[in-house]
C-alpha cells in the first residue's frame, strides 16, 4: 500500500464533507494510505492574500514544514489548497531570503522538496486506469459527464502538474474507466466565479449560466469537479442563473471521488449524495438501492 502525507483542507471537514469522506474511503479501497498531517492548519487559500501577503505565505508554509518532517509526498484534494500549497512552495524554494524569513516566523523549515500531488493524479499514477477499470462493480454507463477543473487546478503551466493546462484529460480518462460516457467540451478550465460568489452575484450568475449552457449543449447530464468551491458555487447559483436568463438548469454536480465510490461499490456513497443542493439521486437511481 502506497503511503502519502495528506492535507485534508477546511472545506472537506465542513461544506464539502462528502468530498473528504469519499476521498478517504476511495483511497483505502484502492490501496492508497493517506496519513493526515498532525496539527495542520487552514492554508488561507480563499482570503488570506487579501489581508496580508506574508500571512498568505506563512499559512501554507507551516503545512509544508509539517510535510517535510514526514518525508512522504503530500496528497491534496481541494483544488484551491493544491494551488496555494504549490504556489507557496515555489516562492519559498525560489527565494532564499523569503524562505529564511518564513522559517523565522514559523520556527520550522518550510522548504518541502517532495511532491505535492492532487488525489486525481495519485490515482492515475499509482493505481492506474486499467486496474481501476478492473475494480469497477457498477459501471456508470448512463452518466454523460463533463469534466470541470476550474481555474486553479491546471494553471499556471510552469507551476502545476496538469497533463495539458488548456485541455487536461486525466479526469476524462478516469471517468471513462468508471464506465461513464464522457462528453467533450471546451470549458474545462473556465472560471465559475467562485471567489466573487458573495460580492458580485450578477457576474457569477452569468459565468455559471454559460458553463451550464455549454455542458447541456455538449449532451452532458452531470458535471464532475475536484474543487469544493466550484461545486458549491455551481450548485448554489443555478437558481439565480435560471431567474436572470430564463433558462432552467438542474444539472447535478459531483466530486470525482463520489462517482468513484459509487462505481467501486462502496456502501456509504448514498449518504454523500443527500448533502447536495441539486439532488443527484434521481439521476443515480439505476445504481443505488431502491
Amino acid at each position: 500500500m502506497k503511503s502519502f502525507s495528506f492535507y485534508p483542507g477546511c472545506s472537506q471537514l465542513s461544506s464539502a464533507r462528502e468530498y473528504g469522506v469519499s476521498a478517504l474511503e476511495v483511497s483505502q479501497k484502492l490501496g492508497l494510505r493517506l496519513n493526515a498531517l498532525r496539527g495542520w492548519n487552514c492554508c488561507g487559500a480563499s482570503s488570506a492574500h487579501m489581508t496580508n501577503h506574508l500571512l498568505s505565505l506563512a499559512l501554507p508554509a507551516r503545512n509544508l514544514a509539517l510535510a517535510k518532517k514526514t518525508g512522504d509526498d503530500l496528497v491534496v484534494v481541494c483544488a484551491a489548497c493544491y494551488h496555494n500549497l504549490r504556489s507557496a512552495r515555489a516562492r519559498i524554494l525560489e527565494d532564499g531570503s523569503l524562505a529564511a524569513r518564513v522559517e523565522g516566523i514559523l520556527g520550522a523549515d518550510p522548504r518541502f522538496e517532495g511532491r505535492i500531488v492532487h488525489l486525481l493524479d495519485a490515482v492515475v499514477e499509482e493505481v492506474g486506469l486499467e486496474r481501476l477499470r478492473d475494480m469497477v462493480s457498477r459501471p456508470l454507463e448512463k452518466l454523460r459527464p463533463v469534466s470541470y477543473y476550474g481555474c486553479l487546478m491546471a494553471r499556471p503551466r510552469e507551476m502545476m502538474d496538469a497533463d495539458d493546462p488548456d485541455n487536461p484529460r486525466r479526469m476524462d480518462h478516469l471517468l471513462a474507466a468508471l464506465g461513464a460516457e464522457v462528453r467533450p467540451w471546451s470549458y474545462k478550465t473556465d472560471c465559475c466565479g467562485g471567489s466573487l460568489s458573495l460580492t458580485r452575484r450578477d457576474v457569477v450568475a452569468e459565468l455559471v449560466n454559460r458553463l451550464f449552457e455549454a455542458a447541456e449543449e455538449a449532451g452532458a447530464n452531470c458535471m464532475v469537479t475536484a474543487c469544493p468551491m466550484c461545486l458549491a458555487n455551481l450548485e448554489m447559483r443555478q437558481s439565480e442563473a435560471r431567474l436572470r436568463f430564463k433558462r432552467r438548469h438542474d444539472l447535478p454536480v459531483f466530486f470525482f471521488t463520489e462517482l468513484m465510490g459509487l462505481a467501486l461499490g462502496l456502501e456509504d456513497c448514498e449518504e454523500w449524495f443527500s448533502r447536495h443542493l441539486v439532488d443527484p439521486r434521481p439521476l443515480l437511481s439505476p445504481y443505488t438501492r431502491a
